[in-house]
């Protein structure tokens, strides 16, 4: 069963930061925030066939390289975040790092990102969109030889620095 959401809410004192009092988009002013080190950690799962799993080993894929494509467009996706979450901030990212880690005995491949910057605002956003981005292109390299792929798991690991310090992701229940 679908719902329909009513968006319309009173503006002037709902505290969102969002939203401005008349009910326009509103970017955060970050001006008098504090620059500092800031880093995001996120992960994600894609599970596919032993079958594609070991085509992405032996690099015999008939798109090419899988896994160096995916971390290229995950590179590339944190540094186009902006470009795609409304209302998030461009940011300089000073480093985006991709792991791609093979799991054949679960049948699934794991995509930790890490972003990090010197700056006034959280690089969450852009892990988790190089996290996505990564996960996307390994299903586009893929999908002729398994269309069933699923992705899941994604997940915030960890963020460092900023006003509210340093935050971890709660492990029970994984």
């Amino acid at each position: 069963m679908s719902h329909t959401i009513n968006h319309t809410i009173s503006h002037k004192k709902s505290g969102l930061t969002h939203v401005d009092a008349q009910g326009n988009a509103n970017m955060v002013d970050v001006t008098d925030k504090i620059i500092t080190v800031r880093t995001a950690t996120a992960q994600g799962k894609i599970a596919m066939s032993a079958q594609t799993i070991q085509a992405i080993i032996d690099n015999t894929n008939a798109k090419g390289d899988v896994l160096l494509t995916a971390k290229i467009a995950g590179i590339q996706g944190a540094k186009r975040t902006a470009d795609l979450i409304p209302l998030c901030h461009p940011l300089a990212l000073s480093k985006v790092d991709i792991d791609i880690e093979v799991d054949a005995a679960n049948g699934w491949l794991s995509v930790t990102s890490m972003c990090k910057l010197s700056g006034k605002t959280g690089v969450e956003m852009e892990a988790l969109t190089a996290v996505n981005v990564t996960l996307l292109t390994l299903f586009d390299m893929c999908k002729a030889s398994d269309p069933a792929m699923r992705l899941f798991d994604i997940h915030v690991q960890q963020k460092t620095g900023g006003k509210s310090g340093n935050w971890q992701y709660p492990q029970e229940g994984l």
